[in-house]
């Protein structure tokens, strides 16, 4: 039995050995686990391709931010190395398996508790898995296509609950799901928040970090280069995951961003597949080109020199930047 180092023994150590093609069945997923995984895939220099179905689709639902991360790994940050699928008919899935294939020579197989999210491969959850046959877990995961549509398919959204983060949060808490929920701002309330000042402490926008990071000609970087800066009072709490783990923070107009801790402390939130998705929003909030020195004139003709962040889950996070 495995029940510790998950994410070494389990989503890693397979491709050491050899291992292309992992065929997962998890009855819940994040696509933050995803971008983190893939990348590290990539990082070290493993060229794997993931195939995973999410199980419990077809009775929870999915929320806006993983289905909407989801489709981004598999049509734009991953196209060529991730896919994925939901369970559309009952009964749903709760089973964790994972099978691990050199092109079609099966190699790995292992079941047990652990749902492909950061929680379980983490350090904050205890999982057990055991190792079994690759063939039998890719079997099974055959066995379910059937009942399984693509994430990006265009009936993805007509078969399959898509909440509102903050809808499936307080749905998660109430323990009830009904179709006539109020989607509003109080669909929030109750959950953990902290508000994030652009300025610095003389009340000065900085003009070579945070959202002008990339501000920076003299080293050839892109100019949306940004990150938001996490003041002591923040990084030295567990509100946001520790450094490298990737989270998904859905913004108040719906935008999924891919996001994880960098820096000294982890001081900085930047967007890790590219650290120019969160400054290039930013600028597009503000209604300013693309590049543009953002300035504390435009944070206040904009209305706001705040932005506001609330814990869903470990993994999952809303960001309010609505005036």
């Amino acid at each position: 039995m495995i029940a510790s180092d998950l994410f070494d023994e389990i989503l890693v150590k397979p491709a050491k050995n050899g291992g292309n093609k992992l065929y997962i069945v998890s009855g819940y997923a994040t696509s933050a686990m995803a971008s983190h995984h893939l990348n590290f895939l990539k990082e070290k220099e493993y060229n794997v391709e993931i195939n995973l179905t999410v199980g419990m689709s077809a009775l929870d639902g999915l929320t806006a931010s993983n289905h909407r991360g989801f489709q981004q790994l598999a049509e734009r940050d991953f196209e060529e190395a991730f896919s994925c699928g939901y369970v559309v008919r009952m009964p749903a899935v709760h089973a964790k398996t994972y099978a691990w294939f050199k092109n079609d020579e099966p190699l790995f197989g292992f079941a047990g508790s652990a749902n492909y999210t950061q929680t379980a491969f983490g350090k904050k959850q205890r999982e057990a898995m055991v190792e079994c046959s690759a063939l039998a877990c890719f079997e099974y995961y055959k066995r379910l296509q059937k009942d399984t549509i693509f994430c990006t398919h265009i009936d993805a959204e007509n078969l399959v609950q898509i909440y509102n983060d903050r809808t499936y949060a307080r749905l998660q808490r109430e323990r009830k799901i009904s179709e006539d929920v109020d989607i509003e701002k109080s669909a929030i309330e109750g959950l953990s928040h902290i508000s994030i000042n652009f300025l610095d402490r003389s009340g000065k926008l900085p003009e070579r970090s945070g959202l002008n990071w990339g501000e920076r000609p003299e080293y050839g970087r892109n100019p949306n280069q940004a990150y938001i800066r996490v003041p002591s009072s923040v990084y030295n709490t567990d509100f946001f995951p520790s450094i490298g783990t990737h989270f998904t923070v859905l913004t108040d107009d719906d935008i999924p961003l891919i996001c994880t801790r960098a820096q000294a402390n982890g001081k900085a939130i930047h967007t890790p597949l590219d650290n120019s998705l969160i400054g290039l929003y930013f600028r597009t909030r503000l209604g300013l080109p693309s590049g543009a020195l953002i300035t504390k004139e435009d944070l206040l003709r904009y209305g706001r020199t705040t932005v506001d962040f609330y814990k869903i889950d470990d993994e999952t996070y809303y960001m309010d930047f609505s005036v």
